[in-house]
């Protein structure tokens, strides 16, 4: 995945509001001012907006927008974070698309946003004739507390939970289910959960798995052109 436009480096101030951050541009036509800017991205964000941080932010050009200027990534420790928990949708989708995801492959239709469950929509369905259809949920990962393990989630996630109980039904109903992680950042080698942080998600998990609910990890390469899958990760629990 390309961004659209390049990326415009800034000085993060603070997060604020969840979705809010101040920051002070350090290029483009409004060099040198202090806005605020949209922060896509719901979660704790733990050790992803220490201010003074350098981060890269999109400008749209549409007018009906209220804050131009949206947060993409942060440098931490020298590398890229991605923290738009929007993205790794379109990048699973990329992935599927191109066959980069072996575990998923061998599926003649992809579908988004398919109803299933208790009001929930599933990220992809994947179909085939003469096979179950494959349920797949996407989580954004972007925590890393402990060197070189991606952790999820970084905050009590009530929705997340459900996820995993209805895809243990979908996979009892004679169907497959996943639970596909992908983590914004390429300095991990492993992933487990925080179960430190949300103690009902690590055991929602572990009734799914013993269900049979599948579970995969991927990593991305980031730079401030574009994101992409990259390596499978192991998990460790």
């Amino acid at each position: 995945m390309k961004f659209s436009s390049p990326l415009i480096p800034a000085r993060l101030i603070k997060r604020y509001k969840r979705f809010l951050a101040d920051a002070e541009l350090l290029a483009g036509p409004d060099k040198g001012q202090t806005l605020t800017v949209h922060c896509p991205n719901p979660g704790a964000m733990l050790g992803l907006a220490d201010p003074n941080s350098r981060i890269w932010l999109t400008r749209s050009n549409n007018p009906a927008r209220k804050l131009a200027y949206g947060w993409e990534l942060i440098d931490v420790d020298g590398g890229l974070v991605g923290i738009n928990t929007a993205l790794p949708n379109t990048l699973a989708e990329e992935a599927l698309r191109s066959g980069l995801i072996p575990e998923l492959g061998g599926y003649a239709n992809l579908r988004r946003e398919v109803a299933y469950g208790k009001n929930s929509r599933i990220d992809f369905l994947l179909e085939t004739p003469g096979q179950p259809p494959c349920y797949v949920e996407i989580k954004n990962v972007h925590l890393k507390r402990k060197s070189k393990l991606a952790e999820f989630p970084d905050s009590v996630t009530a929705r997340g939970a459900k996820h995993l109980s209805e895809l243990a039904s979908i996979k009892q109903s004679g169907a497959r289910a996943v639970m596909l992680y992908i983590v914004q950042r390429s300095d991990c080698q492993s992933f487990g959960l925080a179960s430190d942080i949300d103690k009902a998600y690590a055991s929602a998990f572990a009734s799914a798995m013993a269900c049979g609910v599948e579970a995969f990890c991927y990593a991305c390469n980031i730079t401030i052109d574009g994101i992409e899958l990259a390596n499978p990760l192991p998990i460790v629990l």
